[in-house]
């Protein structure tokens, strides 16, 4: 079995009992664990695969809360770092009917964006490794070049670079210089996985076709396009793969995403084969399990407390097919 590493923010999202209400006016919230990097290696380890967090906490109640949880979920955090000179970051979201959100985030800066890249240099990576890295952490501080780091060893030793931008533009003053930052990473990847809402501000392409087509330029093995509850689109040689979703009643998208990338890592995580090697009808499978996860954590509150077992997807696809 691969192990999955992700590399990035660890955070407390700070959820409100009030939906479709401003940020303003929502008068009390939940904690609950979170950052896109930390619900990606939860979502493997729930699955029942094999995953590590590589990152920073702050000394601090919510930086151990962070790491109790990761560990109680079976994620390997013995690279999960503390230090005493900025606390964990924080995140409000407020929730639109939907489970759409806005986010407002306390990160200036946070024990994650002050990671060392020497640190990195210590990590014992393998040609069967996997590391997945997301933008929010390329922002121009020590963290960036731990990214760096980190991919720069799992590429030497042959292993698998996944990246998902998970775009969250209120974290960047320059937006110029945000996608630019984005697509300077691109070619480093070998699976590259975007939302359909990310292509224009991502590729600066008029149409989505055109943004496709700029990312299949880019020397990227596997390009996922996600689309909510219409599913996600495979891109892998001159094959396109499209894989309906499930049209369920969402109350909160927080985690979707990073649920949907972790349980396809995860999929792949068993196999014993190369990723270009990998069949239409096995990427349609892979997709549907996927799919059926980033749904069902929709359904409730939260990414990480969310997460469903692969028995619990099981059950969903099989009940899905009447």
């Amino acid at each position: 079995m691969k192990k999955v590493y992700t590399i990035g923010e660890a955070l407390i999202d700070f959820i409100p009992h009030e939906v479709d209400v401003p940020m303003s006016e929502v008068e009390s919230f939940k904690k609950v664990p979170g950052g896109a990097p930390a619900n990606v290696a939860a979502t493997i380890a729930k699955l029942g695969g094999k995953s590590a967090f590589i990152g920073q906490v702050g000394e601090d109640m919510f930086g151990y809360y962070l790491k109790n949880v990761l560990a109680e979920n079976s994620v390997d955090v013995t690279h999960m770092l503390h230090t005493n000179k900025a606390n964990t970051a924080l995140a409000f979201v407020a929730l639109k009917k939907g489970g759409e959100r806005e986010f407002a985030f306390y990160r200036k800066p946070s024990a994650d964006m002050l990671l060392d890249r020497k640190y990195i240099e210590t990590i014992p990576f393998t040609d069967n490794d996997i590391l997945h890295f997301c933008s929010v952490s390329l922002i121009e501080s020590e963290v960036k070049y731990a990214h760096i780091e980190a991919i720069k060893k799992v590429k030497e030793e042959g292993g698998l670079v996944v990246f998902d931008p998970n775009v969250r533009k209120n974290l960047w003053e320059d937006q110029v210089v945000y996608a630019q930052t984005i697509q300077e990473f691109i070619p480093y990847a070998d699976i590259l996985k975007v939302s359909d809402d990310e292509l224009r501000f991502i590729t600066g392409a008029d149409t989505e076709e055109e943004a496709i087509n700029h990312l299949l330029s880019q020397p990227i093995q596997l390009l996922i396009l996600t689309k909510g509850k219409e599913g996600v689109t495979f891109f892998i040689g001159d094959k396109k793969i499209n894989v309906p979703g499930f049209d369920v009643p969402s109350i909160d998208t927080t985690g979707a995403g990073d649920s949907f990338i972790g349980a396809f890592l995860y999929q792949f995580s068993l196999m014993d084969k190369k990723l270009i090697d990998l069949t239409p009808d096995e990427l349609g499978a892979m997709g549907r399990f996927a799919n059926a996860v980033a749904a069902m954590v929709t359904t409730k509150h939260g990414a990480i407390s969310a997460l469903p077992t692969t028995e619990e997807v099981e059950i969903f696809m099989t009940e899905s097919k009447r």
